[in-house]
């Protein structure tokens, strides 16, 4: 049985010039042959988990992943009971409703600010930067919150929501360079914690709550890099929450992943691994989705993709996040040392970007 699935996938890989046991430093190399029924029975979940348990490595595991995305070997890949289970799962239940909303703060934001502090800029933004002018991680981040301070028409005195507020670098650039008023809210208590430190006698109030919960009126909103916890069956509700709060001359800024596809759907029930294993009950949402859940509500103004800029900034992480692992090692283990690398170093499949 083990030799007719290294038989499937040696031809299955091939078709991305990928070789099994190869020499290229994209060639993967199987290390125990249970690699091949844990991907035959859960795709690339499987593919993530085996890599994570030692089954197989790779020296340049982005551009391993990149051809393997690029030519479509996920989808070939997709009918597998634990994709069906996922779909089954977020299509019956709401993941993201009220009481579960907080699991990813415990989960995977709540994991030690020491590894975020060594991972990201000094700022601490942990979303997608804007490498146009930039010549580093540093530069990329503070360009990203510049430009949308501009395109919000910032100006002294605004009172902004910003949900999903993170370690509130947003809210202390702009405190700082604007002179807005922002009130951040976050479903992690480390990310308040540090975020209240780093914002002391600046115009920002930091909060842990769900957005749901918001009850006031602001200038504008902003939501950077949350929208992927909120889910398809609490989208409307989320816009609806944002609408309530924006003053009648306001404006809204969604800075958000979004694919070409609508999840879930039985169609591409390829779940990502990233979604399962590292942020708990994300979704990526599509263009349709988000352009359902805005009618009647807001009128899109500016529509900015910048995909490339992903890949950027999550190899910078990587780099960081490399070099400070002797720092480390002690606290997360080895295992957390090959999941981390899974995760950061997997690019955005085909077809996704960043939406703003």
């Amino acid at each position: 049985m083990v030799l007719d699935l290294r038989n499937k996938f040696e031809k299955i890989f091939a078709e991305a010039d990928i070789k099994i046991n190869g020499k290229r430093p994209w060639d993967i190399k199987v290390n125990n042959p249970r690699f091949f029924r844990r991907v035959a029975l859960s795709g690339i979940i499987g593919l993530g988990d085996s890599y994570v348990d030692g089954d197989w490595d790779c020296d340049d595991l982005p551009e391993f992943i990149h051809k393997a995305l690029k030519n479509n070997i996920h989808l070939k890949m997709k009918w597998t009971w634990v994709n069906i289970r996922e779909v089954i799962k977020a299509k019956v239940f709401n993941l993201q409703s009220r009481p579960r909303a907080f699991m990813v703060g415990k989960e995977h934001y709540d994991i030690g600010n020491d590894l975020y502090q060594l991972m990201l800029d000094k700022r601490m933004t942990y979303t997608c930067g804007y490498w146009k002018n930039a010549k580093n991680l540093e530069e990329a981040q503070e360009a990203k919150l510049d430009l949308i301070c501009k395109k919000l028409g910032l100006k002294k005195g605004d009172k902004v929501l910003d949900i999903g507020c993170g370690w509130g670098s947003f809210a202390k650039y702009a405190a700082e360079k604007y002179g807005a008023r922002v009130v951040g809210i976050t479903v992690s208590k480390e990310q308040v914690e540090l975020a209240r430190k780093l914002c002391k006698g600046l115009p920002v109030e930091i909060r842990i709550q769900d957005y749901r919960e918001v009850n006031e009126k602001f200038d504008h909103v902003v939501s950077i890099g949350m929208f992927e916890h909120v889910g398809y069956k609490n989208y409307r509700t989320f816009f609806k929450t944002v609408h309530k709060c924006l003053k009648d001359d306001g404006l809204f800024l969604l800075h958000t992943m979004g694919q070409r596809d609508s999840y879930p759907d039985f169609n591409h029930p390829d779940y990502h691994w990233v979604l399962k294993h590292i942020f708990p009950n994300g979704m990526i949402p599509s263009i349709k989705q988000i352009g359902k859940a805005t009618e009647e509500l807001f009128v899109m103004e500016d529509w900015h993709t910048f995909r490339e800029d992903y890949d950027k900034t999550i190899m910078a992480w990587w780099n960081n996040f490399d070099k400070n692992w002797p720092k480390l090692r002690a606290k997360y283990g080895d295992r957390f040392y090959r999941m981390w690398r899974f995760y950061v170093t997997t690019p955005c499949p085909k077809g996704q970007g960043f939406y703003e």
